[in-house]
């Protein structure tokens, strides 16, 4: 490892290191020795990992990454819930309209974290399924062309698009 990699990597961890303490504190809600102890060793293990996965400093999420994950998430999550009723309520119907459609949506412009994180957000929401990812596009197959149409629109696509600028900036 080079030097300017190894000074990426420790400031990465030094970076990095707190805030993985404090999800760790926040979730646990314990502060005995021990368990402190425990969690300061899986938090040592958790950046040796990121590290040995090549997820440091370049690759891997920052603070103002972090920051902006919990927005993100609680708007996939209102997301899925909408596409969950609309394909029950679909599925369910005495006629179900479904006219399953394979399309490629923009995704040019984006961090391969960004890409997979789009692809995947594509996949989490009921309906639609990501298919393949290039370089510049996201190959998709939906029960409905309208999802397709929803996609092409670009709100799921800007908001990946934030969240990977707060993962850039804190470079």
């Amino acid at each position: 490892m080079s030097r300017s990699t190894r000074s990426e990597t420790t400031r990465w961890v030094l970076r990095m290191a707190p805030l993985f303490a404090l999800f760790w504190v926040l979730l646990s809600g314990h502060f005995t020795t021990l368990l402190l102890v425990l969690g300061a060793l899986s938090v040592a293990l958790v950046c040796l990992l990121a590290r040995r996965a090549g997820l440091t400093a370049s690759a891997g999420a920052s603070i103002p990454h972090a920051l902006r994950l919990p927005r993100y998430l609680l708007w996939i999550g209102k997301e899925v819930l909408v596409s969950a009723v609309a394909v029950v309520r679909r599925v369910w119907s005495p006629r179900p309209d479904l006219r399953p459609a394979v399309a490629a949506t923009p995704a040019a412009g984006m961090s391969e974290l960004a890409q997979v994180t789009y692809a995947n957000s594509i996949t989490y929401t009921p309906g639609t399924l990501s298919l393949d990812v290039d370089e510049d596009q996201v190959h998709v197959h939906s029960l409905v062309p309208a999802d397709l149409e929803a996609l092409r629109a670009g709100a799921m696509l800007r908001r990946v698009h934030r969240l990977d600028q707060g993962r850039r900036a804190g470079r």
